[in-house]
């Protein structure tokens, strides 16, 4: 393994050249300076694993050192060293992030290993960092809507309290996006996120995923298995669809929420549980309770904070930038360029309406970057289905009821159906139709066909 950069803070002239000397025997990059001051400027332009700082400095003491290092550096390791050490300079450099604390004379061995393990420190905090930061991008929450910005809202003042949210909203809308947000917001964030999927579980099967069973409970039960909600203790239980239960597992949630305990199936044993439940379904309870589908009391137990996700076709102006994120997501996982977008197929994707919702999108999207060779994403790259709807929706050019006006109709959407099918390819269309490409181009200007062929330079 390549180790790190350590950076030596001391006086000592004899001190740093010792340690120098040992800290590059054991594969280190270490570098000295006798100051504090010189220590917070180098840190201002450089990377160090490990900081050893002596507490006894000439201007700025270690201490102040220690808590400019930890503003300017958060996740460097830093060991403080000194030749006058006490339990009260220990526990106020602790207090203040300190990694370690070494006394001098020092044991050439043991600052060897406690370097080596604040290093491992360190490399862990960055790790975590990174892994942090991919979260967020995974869950990144894309669009600067009414919709998006009200939903942000009630998600910061949602997510730090432990009350149960039910999300509404159509498949593909993001319910399952929220319920991360809501989790990784929380104070629960550091424990358990356990989802089930309530529609894609058998009905005979859904209580021992739950609530877990004991070995001969059933036919099949060859051994103990824990339930959704023991795994989740701690943390936050995600019951996708809950919409989709049956009344006899509804009946025992209800009962599991209020009581924050439950028996697993096959057992009189009572089993205690923590766990902050959120649920999300794409019908209307309301209407459900009302067919006798859906319990209302525990409907009033889910829904404590209530979330309605927008469907996208009501927040188009927010199909670009996630067209855009999306993109660059699946670009970077193809390891490909990302595409730019048309502006006469960005206005097709704003004029669609959307039945999938985000999902949809973000599969054409991926689509696109999968298929399309070039740098720029034209109408007919986009799915056939969409570019059809499209085209029904444009208005012709001349409305009336005469023969020739109807002829004009016909022939303008027979046109228009052969570009579709040959992808804007205006020589094939015109062979498939049987004139020539300049007559073709004639007839495009003429009925006022949208979309003539390809875009090469986005400015139409």
């Amino acid at each position: 393994m390549v180790h790190s950069a350590v950076l030596i803070v001391d006086d000592e002239q004899g001190v740093q050249t010792s340690l120098r000397g040992i800290l590059e025997d054991a594969g280190f990059e270490p570098e000295a300076v006798s100051s504090g001051e010189q220590a917070l400027e180098l840190l201002t332009g450089r990377e160090f694993a490990v900081v050893l700082l002596d507490i006894w400095l000439p201007g700025m003491d270690g201490l102040e050192a220690l808590a400019g290092i930890r503003r300017l550096a958060p996740e460097t390791s830093v060991v403080m060293i000194s030749g006058h050490g006490s339990i009260e300079a220990a526990v106020r450099a602790t207090k203040l992030g300190a990694y370690d604390f070494i006394e001098k004379p020092l044991s050439l061995e043991k600052t060897v290993l406690v370097v080596t393990n604040a290093e491992r420190q360190y490399r862990l905090e960055r790790e975590n960092r990174l892994l942090r930061a991919e979260v967020e991008r995974k869950y990144a929450m894309i669009g600067d809507s009414v919709p998006m910005q009200a939903l942000r809202q009630q998600i910061a003042f949602a997510a730090p309290s432990n009350g149960r949210v039910l999300i509404s909203g159509e498949n593909g809308t993001g319910k399952e996006l929220v319920a991360h947000l809501l989790h990784l917001r929380s104070l629960r964030r550091d424990k358990p996120f356990v989802e089930m999927n309530c529609a894609a579980i058998p009905e005979e099967l859904i209580e021992s995923e739950l609530f877990g069973h004991v070995k001969g409970s059933f036919t099949g039960a060859g051994g103990d298995k824990e339930g959704k909600f023991v795994q989740a203790d701690g943390g936050t239980l995600f019951l996708d669809e809950v919409g989709d239960m049956s009344p006899k597992t509804q009946a025992k949630v209800l009962r599991a929420l209020e009581q924050q305990s439950f028996s697993p199936v096959g057992s009189n044993a009572m089993v205690r549980v923590d766990v902050r439940v959120i649920a999300s379904t794409n019908k209307k309870l309301e209407r459900e309770i009302e067919r006798g589908n859906f319990r209302e009391d525990l409907y009033y137990r889910l829904n404590v904070i209530p979330f309605e996700i927008p469907p996208l076709r009501e927040r188009k102006e927010d199909i670009p930038p996630l067209a855009a994120h999306f993109l660059d997501q699946f670009a970077r996982k193809y390891r490909r360029k990302p595409p730019a977008m048309g502006k006469k197929a960005l206005a097709v994707l704003e004029s669609y309406d959307w039945p999938g919702n985000v999902r949809e999108l973000r599969n054409i999207m991926e689509r696109i970057v999968i298929m399309t060779q070039q740098p720029r994403i034209d109408v007919y790259d986009l799915p056939e289905a969409m570019l059809e709807r499209a085209l029904s929706a444009e208005p012709a050019p001349e409305d009336g009821s005469t023969l020739h006006a109807a002829r004009e109709r016909f022939e303008r959407d027979f046109i228009l159906q052969k570009l579709v099918e040959h992808r804007g390819n205006v020589s094939r269309a015109a062979e498939a139709l049987g004139i020539e490409r300049s007559n073709l181009y004639r007839k495009i200007r003429q009925l006022g066909i949208p979309w003539s062929g390809r875009e090469t330079d986005g400015t139409e």
